[in-house]
């Protein structure tokens, strides 16, 4: 029981909504505000308990619900889930930033929390100023600080700027130097959200292995929060999956990561891409999908997959080119096709056609990816429309065995495999 940093027990957090009735806007004018408040206040004098005066109706949202875990000293736990299933209430909850509405936590330790770009940074002090800041707030003396400091500043690289208002910063110097501080003063227990995001893959690579080295050398407690399942299986050897406020699953990363591919869930966006036509009238792609395992946006390890292009063609070219790469969550392009045929009819005829790129066996990693295409005339090497970030769709290995697999490395791979076809 010595061993254990954070009991959780119970925990629960309601938040009150305010849903603006039908018919009325939020937005009013001077005159009306005056109006109604002289409405509401004679209303409220003649008629106390009429509650027709409120514009808001109220809804209870409970964005945790008797949530109960322990953490050990040196665990290195990942917390995911959907967007709203709870992660930053419990993070805030944890950090002492908001207080739960219903259980107990007890926290053995100092807490260092990284749960937005600049969190407990005060825009008007320094870098340097604000370094003793967040180390006095952290329990630190000055003389601790002192210790740490020029480490801190070589790992955030923010030195000359170390005198200058962090209000002056960029996002990624903001981040830099508010994660050099949280994990170089010497907390028990580091606490990061999603902000690591804000920075480049360089950094975010040196960020996994500061808190791998607080974890694993000094026996420190990370709990970190990411949309990034490739970092989670890098980082933690647990991990609790969180949907809907409760927890669905708590034990090893790769059980976990698993569960969170195959949730049932609602896309942010289907896993496909439309663009007016009227919008466009030179050649360009009319329209994109993804034909993943369940069309829904979700794949399943080694199955065939279809992708599927329309081209507008105005105006034909011998030399029309299209091509497309398959790229991760940091924009890494992982695999790339593209079709080239001398003979192909949009380099001949203008019209509506459409390529198919059909994969046998669809053999990438479990991670969420996107599209980017090209749609460029070779011969005077012009571009005519490049899209990114389209057609999202994610790959799951649920109830696939592949121990020996290795993570895909950050260099792009042409699959040779696959068949195309224009309708």
């Amino acid at each position: 029981m010595s061993d254990t940093v954070i009991r959780v027990e119970n925990l629960s957090k309601k938040y009150v909504i305010g849903h603006q009735q039908e018919g009325k806007s939020k937005y009013k004018s001077l005159r009306e505000v005056i109006s109604n408040r002289a409405n509401a206040l004679s209303k409220k004098i003649l008629k106390p308990a009429d509650k027709e005066i409120y514009n808001l109706e109220l809804e209870e949202f409970w964005a945790l619900k008797e949530v109960s875990f322990e953490i050990k000293r040196g665990d290195r736990v990942g917390i995911i889930g959907r967007n709203g299933a709870g992660k930053s209430t419990l993070l805030k909850i944890l950090s002492r930033i908001t207080e739960p509405t219903h259980g107990k936590i007890e926290i053995k330790g100092r807490v260092a929390s990284l749960l937005e770009v600049g969190t407990g940074f005060h825009p008007e002090l320094t870098g340097r100023e604000n370094i003793f800041l967040n180390g006095a707030i952290l329990g630190m003396s000055k003389a601790e600080i002192k210790r740490k400091f020029d480490e801190i500043v070589e790992f955030a690289e923010v030195e000359r700027f170390l005198d200058t208002p962090v209000k002056r910063y960029s996002s990624g110097m903001y981040v830099r130097l508010a994660f050099a501080v949280a994990a170089h003063l010497d907390p028990e227990i580091l606490i990061v959200d999603e902000v690591l995001a804000v920075g480049d893959s360089a950094f975010q690579k040196k960020c996994l292995g500061k808190m791998e080295d607080v974890s694993t050398n000094q026996g420190r407690t990370v709990l970190f929060v990411s949309h990034s399942m490739q970092a989670i299986a890098q980082l933690t050897n647990r991990c609790i999956l969180f949907s809907t406020g409760k927890i669905r699953f708590d034990g090893y990363t790769d059980q976990a990561v698993r569960l969170y591919l195959t949730e049932p869930k609602v896309l942010d966006a289907q896993p496909a891409y439309y663009k007016a036509p009227l919008n466009k009238t030179e050649n360009h792609i009319a329209w994109a999908k993804v034909h993943t395992f369940d069309e829904q946006g979700l794949h399943f390890w080694g199955q065939h997959i279809t992708f599927e292009f329309a081209l507008n063609i105005t105006h034909p070219h011998e030399s029309l080119w299209f091509s497309f790469h398959v790229v991760n969550e940091l924009q890494q392009s992982i695999c790339a096709f593209w079709f080239y045929d001398s003979q192909a009819p949009f380099r001949k005829e203008a019209g509506k056609f459409i390529l198919q790129c059909y994969i046998p066996k669809f053999r990438l990693y479990m991670g969420s990816y996107t599209l980017t295409t090209w749609l460029l005339e070779r011969r005077s090497n012009t571009l005519l429309e490049k899209l990114t970030y389209i057609c999202p769709f994610e790959v799951t290995m649920h109830g696939t065995e592949r121990e020996e697999y290795e993570w895909q490395s950050n260099e792009c791979i042409y699959l040779e495999d696959s068949v195309w076809k224009i309708i």
